[in-house]
């Protein structure tokens, strides 16, 4: 009975000493990359001048299809490339409201297809293409066809996913806005 409490104590602890060794790992890790990370992006906007910087959201916020390319291709490419995960996301603030959740779902979508050509962008998940590269390989196909394909795939499926999440995105706006109202009209029956 002694040796099982002792036991347990010793395991308690050790899962605890184990959250710490992974976090002592996240702060030495990717904390202070981030950081700088953020650091550089922020004074490079600093030094682009933010003005600038927001009419290069502006511009991708105009109305009208041919815009479409830039918000959901240009602007995630980018972003995905130059800021890389997780901080390819924060480029959608030079967006509208309206765009954000569509600019977002571009890039999340995008952070694995161009891994077999740029593995900069997201090394935390180079192992699944490393996995299929290897397996591509073993059936003595060219791997570089597959990453330039699935780079390109990626990019007429975000394009897609950017569209539709817009389209819904719109879609709950004006139900939104519709039940604002019909409240608005219920509270001032009321009184």
């Amino acid at each position: 009975m002694l040796d099982a409490l002792i036991w347990l104590g010793e395991h308690f602890i050790g899962m605890f000493a184990k959250g710490g060794e992974t976090f002592v790992g996240l702060v030495t890790g990717i904390v202070p990359t981030l950081i700088v990370l953020l650091t550089g992006v922020n004074a490079l906007i600093a030094l682009i001048g933010p003005e600038r910087v927001d009419r290069v959201g502006e511009w991708a916020a105009r109305p009208g299809f041919q815009y479409y390319p830039v918000r959901y291709i240009l602007l995630p490419f980018l972003s995905v490339f130059f800021l890389t995960n997780p901080m390819a996301y924060t480029m959608g603030r030079f967006l509208p409201e309206r765009y954000k959740p569509a600019f977002y779902d571009s890039a999340v979508s995008y952070v694995h297809p161009p891994l077999g050509i740029f593995p900069h962008i997201n090394p935390g998940e180079l192992f699944v293409w490393l996995g299929i590269a290897t397996g591509i390989q073993n059936l003595g196909l060219p791997l570089v066809d597959l990453a330039v394909r699935y780079l390109l795939v990626g990019l007429v499926v975000i394009f897609i996913r950017g569209i539709v999440t817009e389209w819904i995105t719109a879609v709950m706006l004006a139900r939104r806005a519709a039940q604002q109202s019909a409240e608005m009209a219920g509270a001032e029956v009321a009184a």
